[in-house]
């Protein structure tokens, strides 16, 4: 499965199968800028100019949850044409995290459980974010052409996200709900409860 984001107010997935459009996620206000599946491809964010990360379920394109982003400094608005709120990208480090540039010049690091940022990092003209596995860090890059990089965050995911993930990396959202299991497994297998 492949998503785009071509600046519309949805984003687009694709079978690498067949090459088709699968379906189109709509629920932005605004351009989708910016799309990452997650380590075990069972979640999807999108990022949007409308300072809003939206997390789907791309099997079934249900929108699971909205995090809302919102400037921690209003005196950073210099331009009345840009909201400093506006999301350039997003990206999905290890775990239950997930990284946002945005125009008020911070990474965000969002721990989903919690639905809110736990930490921040100052950034100058971000553009983009990435995260690196194997060394543990999320680069941002600038419009000015330059790089930083970030120290992801290091926690040991628990047992259970772990057998989730493995799990989620062989099964779609289809099959865990095909499961003889009980009602809660699967709403914590296909991310509906953290």
């Amino acid at each position: 499965m492949l998503c785009s984001a071509a600046g519309e107010k949805s984003a687009l997935l694709w079978s690498m199968r067949s090459y088709t459009l699968i379906r189109r996620l709509e629920g932005h206000q605004s351009s989708v800028v910016s799309c990452d599946f997650s380590p075990d491809s069972a979640l999807l964010v999108t990022a949007s100019y409308d300072a809003c990360v939206i997390m789907w379920d791309p099997y079934t394109g249900e929108q699971l949850r909205t995090l809302r982003h919102v400037p921690l400094h209003s005196a950073l608005d210099y331009s009345s044409e840009i909201h400093t709120s506006s999301l350039r990208s997003v990206c999905f480090p290890e775990g239950l995290y997930l990284a946002t540039v945005a125009d008020d010049r911070l990474l965000r690091i969002w721990a989903l459980e919690l639905r809110s940022p736990v930490a921040f990092a100052p950034t100058t003209n971000g553009l983009c974010c990435m995260y690196f596995p194997h060394g543990g860090f999320i680069a941002t890059g600038t419009r000015d052409g330059h790089v930083q990089f970030w120290t992801a965050p290091r926690v040991l995911s628990s047992l259970k996200h772990l057998c989730r993930k493995a799990l989620r990396t062989f099964l779609t959202t289809y099959q865990v709900l095909a499961l003889p299991i009980p009602r809660k497994l699967k709403e914590f297998l296909t991310y509906r409860t953290f």
